[in-house]
C-alpha cells in the first residue's frame, strides 16, 4: 500500500510539472505535435522579447501614430451668483413714516418713492430762513453807506492835517494843533476799516441766510427716501407710523439684471483667465447662462491663495437669484494636444506621469506629459511633439533607450 502511495505522488508531481512548465509542448503534443498559434489578445496585450541577428534584446510593443490637434482650453470652477448691486436704503433724518409700505419682492424703478417722513415743523423753519434773507440783504447797502461816510471824514481830516502842517511851518499854528489833526486822520482811518468790516459782515449775513434756506430745503428733501437704482425689494419698506431715526432702515434693494457669477481661481489656473474672456455657467437648478469676465482680482485671498473672478451675465427674466451655486466654465486660449487612451499613461522611476513613445531608430523614449482634459474618448495631453508614435501596449515593460519592435494599430504589416 505504501508503494502505491509513492507512485501516485510521483505521477501527480509529473502531471503538475507538465501542466505548469511544459504547457506549450503538452498542448502541441495534444494537437498532433503542432504548437498552437497565439491569439489576437495575446499578440497585443503581452510583450515578447525577440533576439536580433546580433543577439540584442528587443521588446515587441503596439503603438499608435498621433498628430497634435488644436483644442479649446477652459478653466472649470465652482462659484455662486451674486447681485450686481445691493444696498440698504436708510433714513438721513428723523420723523414718523407717513407713506404706505411696499412689500418685498416688488420691482421698483430708480427714483421711486420708498418711504416718506412727516415734515413736522420743517416747513416753518424754511419760511423763517427765507424771511431772514431779505433782512440780511438789506444790511449790505447800509454798511456800504457807512464806508462812504467814513472815507469822506478821512478825506476831511487829511485836508485839515495838511493845512495845520503848513501853518506850523510858517509859524502860524502850534504843535498841539498839528498833533490834533494827525489824531483825527488816524481816527478817520479806523472808522473806514470798521465800515468796510461791516460790509463784509453784511455779505456774510447774506451767505448765512442763503445757507439756512438751502439747509431747510435739504432737510425737507430728506423726508422722501427713493430707490437709488432699479431693482427688487428684498425687504418690506418701513411701516406706516413707524418712527424713523437717522440711519434707520427703510428697505433693501437688489439689482439682479445683469447678475454676476463669482468664483475663485487657484494659482495654477490664474494665468489662463483674462478680462473679456467668454464664460458660461450652470446652476444647480440646471439654468444655463453666458457672459464675459469683467473682473479679475490682482490680489489673492491671504488664506486660500485664490483670486476672485467675476462674470457678468444677462438676467432679463430675473430667473437667477442671488446666492445660487453654479458651475462656471471660463474659456482660455486654445493649445495643441494629443488624444490618447488613459491606459497608455505610465510612470517613470521618479514617479513622473508620462508616455512611452517609439523613436525613429526603434527605441523607447519616456516623455512627461500634462493632462488637459479627460473625456469618454480618452485623455487630451500636452508635452509631446507635433507628430508622435505613442506606445499603447507594452509601455510598462520598456525604459528609455530600450530597443523595440513596434506594431502600429490599424496597420496590416
Amino acid at each position: 500500500m505504501r508503494f502505491f502511495s509513492i507512485v501516485t505522488a510521483i505521477v501527480v508531481t509529473l502531471a503538475l510539472y507538465l501542466i505548469v512548465f511544459e504547457r506549450d509542448r503538452l498542448l502541441g503534443f495534444a494537437n498532433g505535435g503542432d504548437t498552437p498559434p497565439p491569439t489576437a489578445t495575446e499578440t497585443t496585450a503581452e510583450t515578447t522579447e525577440e533576439p536580433e541577428a546580433e543577439g540584442a534584446r528587443v521588446v515587441s510593443v503596439v503603438a499608435m501614430r498621433s498628430t497634435a490637434q488644436a483644442i479649446d482650453n477652459a478653466v472649470l470652477l465652482r462659484g455662486r451668483t451674486e447681485a450686481a448691486r445691493q444696498v440698504d436704503v436708510r433714513a438721513e433724518t428723523s420723523g414718523l413714516v407717513s407713506s404706505e409700505p411696499l412689500r418685498k419682492g416688488a420691482y421698483v424703478e430708480a427714483g421711486q418713492l420708498l418711504c416718506e417722513i412727516s415734515p413736522g415743523t420743517r416747513q416753518s423753519a424754511l419760511a423763517e430762513a427765507q424771511a431772514r434773507y431779505p433782512e440780511a440783504k438789506a444790511r449790505l447797502p447800509e454798511a456800504q453807506g457807512r464806508v462812504l461816510e467814513a472815507e469822506a471824514r478821512l478825506k476831511e481830516a487829511q485836508i485839515n492835517d495838511n493845512a495845520a502842517k503848513q501853518l506850523s511851518a510858517d509859524g502860524f499854528a502850534s504843535d498841539i494843533r498839528v498833533a490834533g489833526t494827525q489824531a483825527a486822520v488816524q481816527s478817520a482811518l479806523a472808522t473806514v476799516e470798521t465800515a468796510r468790516a461791516g460790509v463784509e459782515s453784511a455779505r456774510a449775513g447774506i451767505l448765512a441766510a442763503e445757507a439756512a434756506i438751502a439747509a431747510a430745503k435739504n432737510e425737507i428733501a430728506r423726508l422722501r427716501i427713493t430707490a437709488p437704482f432699479g431693482g427688487l425689494l428684498e425687504t418690506d419698506t418701513a411701516e406706516l407710523g413707524a418712527l424713523m431715526q437717522p440711519g434707520g432702515l427703510c428697505a433693501t434693494v437688489i439689482q439682479l439684471n445683469p447678475i454676476k457669477l463669482v468664483a475663485f481661481v487657484p494659482e495654477t489656473e490664474v494665468a489662463k483667465v483674462d478680462v473679456g474672456a467668454r464664460a458660461g455657467g450652470r446652476t444647480t437648478a440646471n439654468q444655463t447662462v453666458e457672459g464675459r469676465v469683467t473682473f479679475m482680482s490682482r490680489s489673492s485671498d491671504p488664506e486660500t491663495r485664490t483670486f476672485r473672478v467675476e462674470i457678468t451675465v444677462d438676467n432679463d427674466d430675473l430667473q437667477l437669484r442671488d446666492g445660487q451655486t453654479a458651475e462656471i466654465l471660463i474659456g482660455a486660449e486654445g493649445q495643441k494636444a494629443h488624444l490618447v487612451p488613459a491606459s497608455a499613461l505610465t510612470l517613470n522611476d521618479q514617479g513622473t506621469l508620462g508616455l512611452q513613445i517609439a523613436t525613429d531608430d526603434d527605441k523607447a523614449a519616456f516623455t512627461p506629459i500634462t493632462i488637459l482634459r479627460d473625456t469618454v474618448d480618452g485623455m487630451w495631453v500636452s508635452g509631446l511633439p507635433e507628430q508622435a508614435s505613442i506606445i499603447t501596449v507594452g509601455q510598462d515593460y520598456v525604459t528609455d533607450g530600450v530597443a523595440i519592435k513596434a506594431t502600429y494599430a490599424g496597420s496590416k504589416s
